[in-house]
């Protein structure tokens, strides 16, 4: 399980001018967008913003007293949301993020349930029912991820964001591997997503002195893809969301899995995937499409089907 940091050891949840603000449509921008609806409230969906947007389903942790530490109601609609993106026909890409100044410090063991006896097993059942539930949604994701990262994500907050398709960073943000700190084992994917990353001596070099890793330095090392300033946050996610939502949707989908499935695979295996994946995209109407615009020398306009 992962730990969220000791207070001193992130900053503070607000500033002196409060929290930051969300990242991502609280309420509809234009008529394209969506809210869940009012009548159909949960108590967790204050604590997880969602809304789409011009074909971007944008999900917000909203716990910024907390760090953003991931409640196992908050994982669990968090596991939801991501599921019904893949078969949302209107959601053609995804933005995580999150409020205040972290983007998550982990699995918030405090609300935890009050200790008992262990029976064996439980906590193999408990990482794999939880964690890595988690992280394989990401992974698993039909539609393209883009984490914005705005601040601290240690633990299984960093594996979250790590675990997505493109990853932005904040200035401020940070990535902490946080559990030798409490002397703990990775969770969350941790172990198999950093060595994939950044190579099985970077990651054991993160992993062994859970050192606080500044966006730079991440960006650095391969773990991000761009780090913007902290105002500009937003507007790249969205830039680079809605361009994503505006390509050939089950191209980028079947794309991502044969670059997912490319690490765990030999040659053969994933040359076989690849012809499947051919086959099945030249069935879409996007494929065509792409085609008749190349023949035609014009734009391409994909549906998403």
């Amino acid at each position: 399980m992962t730990p969220s940091p000791s207070p001193g050891s992130v900053p503070p949840a607000t500033g002196p001018a409060g929290p930051v603000e969300p990242a991502g449509p609280a309420r509809p921008v234009d008529g394209t967008a969506r809210v869940d609806p009012p009548g159909h409230a949960d108590p967790v969906d204050s604590l997880i913003r969602h809304a789409t947007d011009n074909g971007v389903s944008w999900i917000t942790l909203n716990r910024p007293e907390a760090m953003n530490a991931l409640t196992w109601e908050q994982r669990e609609r968090l596991i939801r949301l991501l599921s019904e993106a893949s078969s949302d026909p209107d959601v053609r890409a995804v933005v995580l993020t999150a409020t205040g100044r972290g983007f998550c410090a982990g699995a918030d063991l405090r609300g935890a349930p009050s200790s008992h006896e262990r029976v064996a097993g439980d906590v193999a059942r408990m990482i794999r029912d939880g964690a890595q539930r988690l992280i394989t949604a990401v992974l698993d994701c039909e539609k393209p991820v883009v984490a914005a990262v705005n601040g601290t994500a240690a633990g299984l907050g960093a594996h979250l964001a790590l675990a997505c398709d493109l990853v932005l960073a904040a200035e401020s943000a940070r990535f902490i591997e946080v559990f030798v700190r409490r002397g703990l084992v990775p969770d969350g994917g941790g172990a198999y997503l950093l060595p994939r990353l950044i190579g099985p001596q970077r990651a054991k070099e993160l992993m062994f002195f859970g050192d606080a890793v500044p966006a730079a330095e991440a960006a650095r090392l391969g773990l991000v893809n761009r780090v913007v300033g902290d105002g500009e946050l937003e507007k790249t996610a969205r830039e680079w969301a809605e361009r994503l939502a505006a390509g050939p949707t089950r191209a980028l989908a079947l794309t991502k899995q044969l670059v997912n499935a490319s690490l765990d695979t030999d040659r053969s295996a994933a040359f076989a995937a690849e012809a499947t994946a051919q086959e099945l995209n030249m069935t879409t109407a996007d494929a065509q499409e792409g085609v008749a615009s190349f023949v035609e020398r014009r734009t391409p306009a994909y549906r998403g089907r």
